[in-house]
């Protein structure tokens, strides 16, 4: 029991403070940061440098209150270095800032219409190589400032002229260039003490100290900054262009602030973000910005994270972040006009270089995406903007209606000269010759196993593979079919739902045939036949060449970790019933059970069981002991037809005492009955509570639960319903760990009591 909440404010005004201290020191390192980076990608557009102090401002102060994001830190970003300076060098300054006013009254329409997840569907491959490209857009510009010369807004140019440049540059610029870069890229490997100061702050104030008294470009502020804010202008004529510029800034402004504000709430799990009042957010921290003539406002994720990382509890953090933004802009002037343009270039040479990321286009081969990776980079870098974005677009929009529309078709020669024919995908018309070409690969008369992958099978697929089948059949062939999953004309579907067979048994997807075989000699003890053996073994086979093709390269990075040693959640003491699958049950994998089974899931007094209890608990520190038991337990039906002097008879010895509880009328067995249950079911509950209570009276087991070390917990697993129960505290009754549509109870309506009312149906 927790202390009772308090109805009055007492508890407030502390709670208030330290979110307050937090948010305090989060916005003072977030200010830190935002003011050098400001400075740089307004010198980068091509804007008046003022513009990004202002954009800074906003974003703090409009979308910080305003938008979806709690610990999102909004201001100037690199995503739009590109965009804005082609805007200036098309329309001017004046015009470029009415276009962000526009971008945002569409963004607060589109939030105001939710449709704020919509940017969530844009492929993260065109977003992550837009960025790149952006960022080689800028590297390669803000170079020839480092050089000391200045940048043209066509990047053909700059590539054409950096060779002149390298040859003319200005050595003084260079060499405060090059240490500022030299600098960021080491900052990251120092020891965290030191790495507490922001990099960009550290490297732009050393510049600026060391470059004092020396000649070369500095930042250019107007007397007062309140003499920068500008009324925007509408263009004379160029509408269509315009309209285009305010489409293509709505667009990369919202799509960045929404995958910022997703990747923040994941660096803090439990915050989610309302999208569309972000959009809203943004949307008005653009109006203001554009209307006192600020550069366009996106999310931040380099700020977010640094705010996040910081310490940030509330909102407050980046709203404060905006007030100290301001306060430097109108009290340090004169400090902010001795930073070198060399300075800020190399700042942002380094934020260019750390938009191209080897993970993105990692993750993009990964996928199958990297063509579309490399051609919306090279569009942005050779082309434009948009036409690069356009063009992105348009190679994920083929490939996807490539995977959508074409098959996979490859053929495997096996064992015993045995093919495997696997076809993946979409098999319609388009993919006809391509499967024809692959199935003429397969020698007549051979053994054959196709497996179709599909999710849709189309008339014509369908009825090639129907003439193949023939024809390869008429040569002496065999063909075995496992249509996996996808709808087909007169298709018999073995299983729903394509990838690895986990959770279903061989019957399930193999040939009934085979599976069934071995019944024909379970009663009977004559030898087997050498073909009824190869026969009984082909499930099995199949079952384990059906693991190396689609688990093994699934489960194999995971199984790497677990090679050196085992960690697992719980000890899982179940009975060798067949129809129990401790995996399939607790959706479970290699590594987090350590199971012992055993017929009627006993917990006897012999060494066996101590050992494997007492290894699980001293060696492999499992927090939880599980004793579980079932259903129609063919060990309790023995139990209760009464002892047999064989093995069977004497293993079930150590059941007696649930025999003999569930006689004297233990509370399981009374709650049990109540509800129906057959005397099996009931004994088999008894008789988890009494092994987990045998469990619990071994030494160590003892005091390890004494310790809060261990829990003990008892499960019952009942087969015809695919229900898990869980004995309660009490150990009176059992309940549904998920609670159904209703109470769990044993079959009704005339059922025997080893049928349910749907195996009655069907009989």
């Amino acid at each position: 029991m927790g202390a009772p909440r308090s109805s009055g404010p007492a508890h407030a005004p502390p709670h208030r403070l330290l979110d307050a201290r937090h948010d305090v020191q989060a916005s003072l390192v977030v200010f830190l940061i935002a003011v050098p980076l400001s400075l740089g990608i307004a010198a980068a557009s091509g804007a008046p440098v003022i513009a990004g102090l202002i954009a800074a401002v906003v974003g703090g102060l409009v979308a910080g209150p305003l938008g979806g994001s709690r610990l999102q830190v909004s201001g100037p970003a690199a995503g739009l270095t590109v965009v804005v300076a082609e805007l200036i060098g098309q329309f001017g300054w004046a015009v470029t800032c009415a276009i962000t006013v526009c971008a945002g009254v569409l963004q607060v329409v589109l939030g105001a219409c939710k449709i704020g997840r919509a940017a969530l569907a844009i492929s993260p491959t065109v977003v992550h190589a837009m960025l790149a490209g952006i960022g080689v857009v800028i590297v390669i510009s803000q170079v020839h400032v480092l050089l000391g010369g200045s940048a043209s807004a066509n990047t053909w140019h700059n590539l054409r002229d950096l060779p002149a440049q390298i040859t003319d540059l200005h050595q003084p610029a260079t060499f405060i260039g090059l240490a500022v870069v030299a600098l960021l890229l080491v900052w990251p490997k120092l020891p965290a003490r030191i790495r507490a100061v922001p990099g960009p702050l550290v490297a732009i104030v050393l510049a600026t100290v060391v470059t004092l008294g020396i000649d070369v470009q500095r930042v250019s502020l107007p007397d007062s900054p309140l003499s920068a804010i500008a009324l925007p202008a509408l263009p004379d004529g160029h509408w269509v262009a315009f309209a285009l510029g305010v489409f293509t800034m709505t667009i990369i402004a919202s799509v960045e602030s929404l995958l910022s504000a997703v990747a923040v709430d994941k660096l803090r799990d439990g915050h989610r973000t309302d999208l569309n009042r972000e959009l809203v957010g943004q949307g008005s921290a653009n109006i203001v910005s554009g209307m006192l003539g600020g550069l366009p406002i996106t999310g931040v994720i380099v700020r977010s994270a640094t705010n996040v990382r910081a310490g940030a509890r509330t909102r407050a953090s980046a709203t404060l972040h905006g007030v100290w933004v301001l306060l430097f802009t109108v009290l340090l002037v004169d400090l902010v006009e001795q930073i070198p343009m060399a300075a800020l270039a190399g700042l942002l040479v380094v934020v260019g270089m750390n938009l191209v990321k080897l993970a993105d286009m990692r993750t993009a081969r990964r996928h199958g995406e990297l063509m579309v990776y490399v051609v919306t980079i090279a569009g942005v870098v050779m082309l434009n903007l948009l036409e690069g974005v356009v063009l992105g677009f348009a190679v994920a929009l083929l490939a996807t209606l490539r995977r959508i529309v074409w098959a996979r078709v490859r053929v495997e020669r096996g064992a015993d000269d045995v093919y495997a024919v696997v076809v993946e995908g979409t098999l319609s018309f388009l993919s006809v010759p391509r499967l024809s070409r692959v199935l003429a690969q397969v020698p007549d008369g051979t053994s054959v196993h196709l497996e179709l992958v599909v999710d849709y099978l189309d008339h014509a697929a369908f009825e090639h593979l129907s003439a193949w089948r023939r024809q390869h059949e008429s040569t002496g062939g065999t063909i075995v079919i496992d249509e996996i999953g996808g709808p087909g004309p007169n298709t018999r579907r073995k299983r729903s739902g394509p990838g690895p067979r986990w959770f279903l048994p061989w019957s399930h997807w193999q040939d009934g045939e085979s599976l069934n075989s071995h019944k024909k000699h379970d009663h009977t003890h004559v030898p087997i036949p050498q073909q009824s053996r190869d026969h009984v073994l082909r499930p099995l086979l199949t079952g384990a060449r059906e693991y190396h093709r689609r688990t093994a390269p699934i489960m194999r990075p995971h199984l790497r970790r677990l090679a050196a040693n085992q960690h697992p959640h719980a000890l899982f003491l179940t009975c060798a019933d067949s129809r129990i699958v401790p995996n399939v049950i607790t959706t479970s994998g290699p590594g987090d059970l350590f199971t012992l089974r055993n017929v009627g899931n006993l917990v006897p007094g012999d060494l066996s069981m101590r050992a494997g209890v007492l290894y699980a608990l001293d060696h492999l520190k499992v927090p939880t002991m599980i004793v579980c038991g079932h259903s129609r337990c063919g060990a309790m039906t023995a139990l209760l037809s009464g002892p047999e002097n064989d093995p069977i008879g004497r293993w079930l010895r150590w059941a007696a005492p649930s025999l003999q509880a569930w006689k004297d009328g233990h509370p399981l067995a009374r709650r049990a009955a109540e509800a129906g249950w057959s005397d099996i079911d009931q004994l088999a509950m008894v008789n988890v509570a009494v092994q987990l209570e045998s469990l619990g009276k071994m030494p160590d087991v003892a005091e390890a639960v004494t310790a809060g070390r261990v829990r003990l917990i008892g499960l019952f697993f009942d087969i015809p319903s695919g229900t898990l129960l869980m004995l309660d505290d009490a150990g009176e009754r059992f309940e549904p760990l998920r609670a159904p549509s209703g109470p769990v109870t044993p079959p009704t309506d005339g059922a025997t009591p080893h049928e349910t009312r749907a195996e009655t149906e069907l009989r």
